[in-house]
């Protein structure tokens, strides 16, 4: 194809292709529509002078958490300006104290500080004495705090947001903190547990139907009528399922659509669906391994070493813990994270105390798992 075709964009089969993007925000949310109710009923003791309830906001990767905290965020902002500022932070690009708190900054005043020669007392101090004289309350959601537990940062990061109020008498502050695992309290001190007690709101993975219809009105936004056949999507649904996250089935409708309009043609074939099957392999899984722990990391890549195919967790426990000494309930921590991102299936027995005992499974080529975690590695190395 010739570089003038390419360019020629007057003639295409996307009616908006910006709803392929991963920081879209679908202007009907539906499926997340109890627990965001549930951060909505959080929000209303500060539209009462009282302070907003803290949120843990809990589920895997690609489950509705960070759109379900920015529709909410957005709808608060054109309803109850004048009682509240809401401000979106994503740890995993804004990881130190400073930076989440400049991010706050920004929200408040228009403008982050700057980045230096500008103590963080000055900035906390602003923060703090523009609260008090407006009286509005401050709600900050923290997306991906796993990226804020090395060095106990999040800690000193709940505790100057929660303990605000003892030195700035009046103001009123919250967090909506979001995690993909299920179990992150271990990691706070025990003063700032005790001030966050949060609410929590779980987020399920999407069934077959909630992930059809989305990714089919998705599709019906992007496209242009009658390009993509029912029949495609969901055989990109099936596809998105074995996979686990919906985020890849988003990134197959776009990829499906540029490899039709490569063709030159109206419409999405399969051939053309299935080219992008095998562009997509790997993708899903390198977005989950990006949020493992080196911990979660070290075992994942064990198990796929392992060469019993059914082995049981306690077995596996022993062989891991020859080498690796951790306590059985880190271990079991370690497994229900792995089974929570769907790294890895686990099955019941039927045997052992109680029938507790349970089959572990790889849900991925082990191959894969361990080509994905060097090659993650060796990018972080060449870039240090």
């Amino acid at each position: 194809m010739d570089l003038n075709d390419i360019l020629m964009y007057d003639e295409t089969i996307f009616q908006d292709v910006t709803v392929f993007n991963s920081d879209y925000l679908p202007e009907n949310f539906k499926l997340r529509q109890p627990q965001m109710e549930e951060m909505a009923f959080s929000l209303r003791p500060a539209l009462m002078g009282g302070k907003p309830i803290n949120n843990l906001i809990l589920g895997p990767p690609a489950t509705g958490k960070t759109t379900a905290i920015k529709k909410l965020f957005e709808m608060a902002e054109e309803d109850c300006d004048d009682e509240i500022i809401c401000v979106y932070v994503n740890c995993q690009l804004h990881s130190t104290k400073f930076d989440i708190f400049s991010q706050i900054h920004k929200k408040i005043f228009g403008h982050a500080p700057p980045e230096t020669g500008v103590p963080f007392a000055r900035v906390y101090n602003n923060i703090m004495n523009e609260l008090y004289d407006s009286e509005k309350a401050l709600i900050v959601a923290l997306d991906d705090i796993n990226h804020l537990f090395q060095g106990n940062m999040i800690s000193e990061i709940f505790y100057d947001i929660l303990r605000a109020h003892e030195s700035f008498n009046g103001v009123r502050t919250g967090i909506f903190a979001v995690l993909s695992d299920i179990d992150f309290r271990h990691v706070l001190d025990k003063n700032v547990g005790s001030i966050f007690n949060a609410t929590e709101i779980n987020f399920k993975p999407y069934n077959y139907e909630e992930t059809y219809n989305i990714l089919k009105e998705r599709a019906k936004l992007g496209f242009f009528p009658n390009v993509i056949s029912e029949s495609l999507i969901e055989m990109i649904t099936d596809y998105t399922m074995d996979h686990g996250d919906l985020r890849l089935g988003i990134e197959l409708l776009r990829m499906s659509g540029n490899n039709a309009e490569i063709r030159a043609a109206r419409v999405i074939e399969e051939e053309d669906v299935e080219k992008a099957f095998n562009s997509a392999e790997g993708i899903s899984l390198r977005y989950v391994l990006e949020t493992l722990s080196d911990k979660e990391k070290h075992l994942l890549k064990f198990i796929t070493r392992v060469k019993e195919d059914n082995i049981t967790s306690g077995d596996l426990f022993k062989l891991y813990n020859r080498e690796n000494k951790i306590s059985y309930a880190t271990y079991n921590r370690l497994i229900n994270k792995l089974e929570f991102l769907r790294l890895i299936d686990t099955t019941y027995t039927g045997i052992g105390k109680k029938g507790n005992s349970r089959y572990i499974t790889l849900r991925f080529d082990g191959k894969e798992i361990r080509n994905n975690l060097s090659e993650k590695k060796s990018r972080v190395t060449r870039f240090n």
